[in-house]
């Protein structure tokens, strides 16, 4: 005979979307389109604007062109065409993968850790993926030393090694936040990061001191960039970025079951620590997949999911796919204010992000103890 068992906690009512608990409301069809919107002003933007200015509405109906049968004159010249196409295009798709990926990380490992200071950088999951690359680079695997693009050489090394860097740092951090019996509070996990970050940058400074014709091209590549980005870094990013979204998205339940505590999760039929390992092996993948192809751009995980939270509540249901949909849209303005604020020149991309999410952290910070996941 099965006894009869109590029903789950309030909380845990709340948190798979029963009645109570209005805070974890679902995704709003109203959200998503918003979302949707803002991936449109800001690729527009993107590929409008730059050292040649060309017409958003001529951009609209080239891009239109690009769907089979259909043929618009959009009064752009060959040349114009030409940038669109081969130069302006793959890097604002591939700033809306990156950023949607470092976004979508940001917010998974929030709910994973239940911490609100998570992020992929703050974890050191970017240093690993980016001691990963380092090694790739400086040993000449994948492009090697002075090849001017790391991604052309073996395809699938780069991002394999910086996933597996990136996965080997969140467990050293997972772990070294919880050394001596202490909680993985989000003090102790931010210091945990810190002090694996230095550690991987400790390793990664020995292996451009043994390599030091390797120094500027991994040091261009730490700042972060789009500049080189073609279609082959797109191509490169997108099975892994795939993977990612598949993976977290359907889970994605599960992190507001995991946010009201292990127990009640299991009882709810939940297994805990499963969905843990699964969530941070697929956002460390998309993460390193972003690091591999674009270097070291910080902060996205954290600005943007936390922003999301702000306006739509803390349902995960609702960050997750909307930190993607921002995050994407984030970094490809972030990306068009690098190269127009000091034209000609260009700033890399991870010192402006870094000048945006400087002082949001900083406020985060401030509020931590305040934030409710």
């Amino acid at each position: 005979m099965i006894e009869a068992r109590p029903g789950p906690p309030a909380a845990a009512r709340a948190a798979v979307g029963e009645p109570r608990g209005t805070r974890r409301r679902p995704l709003r069809p109203a959200w998503l389109a918003a979302g949707v919107v803002a991936v449109v002003v800001a690729a527009l933007a993107g590929l409008a604007f730059g050292p040649v200015g060309l017409p958003p509405g001529s951009v609209a109906a080239e891009l239109l062109n690009l769907i089979p049968g259909v043929r618009i004159d959009s009064g752009l010249t060959e040349r114009e065409i030409a940038i669109l196409t081969q130069l302006r295009l793959p890097r604002v798709v591939l700033a809306l993968l990156v950023g949607g990926m470092l976004a979508l990380a940001g917010g998974c490992y929030q709910g994973v850790f239940r911490n609100p200071l998570a992020d992929p950088h703050l974890l050191g999951v970017a240093a690993g993926a980016g001691l990963g690359v380092t090694a790739m680079i400086t040993l000449g695997v994948g492009g090697g030393a002075g090849s001017g693009d790391v991604t052309t050489g073996l395809p699938l090394t780069i991002p394999l090694a910086a996933f597996v860097g990136a996965l080997g740092a969140v467990v050293l951090t997972y772990l070294l936040g919880a050394a001596g019996g202490r909680d993985r509070t989000p003090a102790t996990l931010i210091l945990a990061g810190v002090a694996v970050s230095a550690f991987l940058a400790a390793g990664e400074t020995y292996l451009l001191q043994r390599n030091a014709d390797s120094i500027r091209e991994v040091y261009a590549w730490l700042l972060g960039r789009l500049a080189t980005a073609g279609w082959h870094d797109v191509l490169l990013v997108l099975p892994y970025a795939a993977v990612t979204a598949v993976v977290v998205l359907l889970h994605r339940r599960e992190l507001d079951v995991l946010s009201v505590g292990d127990a009640e999760a299991t009882s709810l039929g939940l297994h805990p620590r499963r969905s843990r390992y699964l969530l941070i092996a697929a956002a460390s993948l998309g993460t390193a997949a972003a690091v591999s192809a674009t270097g070291l751009i910080g902060f996205v995980g954290i600005i943007v999911p936390h922003t999301v939270r702000l306006l739509v509540g803390a349902s995960y249901r609702a960050i997750l796919p909307l930190s993607m949909l921002f995050g994407g849209a984030f970094l490809a303005l972030t990306d068009l204010a690098a190269r127009t604020v000091a034209a000609p020149a260009e700033i890399p991309i991870g010192v402006v992000t870094a000048f945006f999410g400087a002082p949001f952290f900083v406020l985060v910070l401030r509020t931590a103890k305040r934030v409710v996941l």
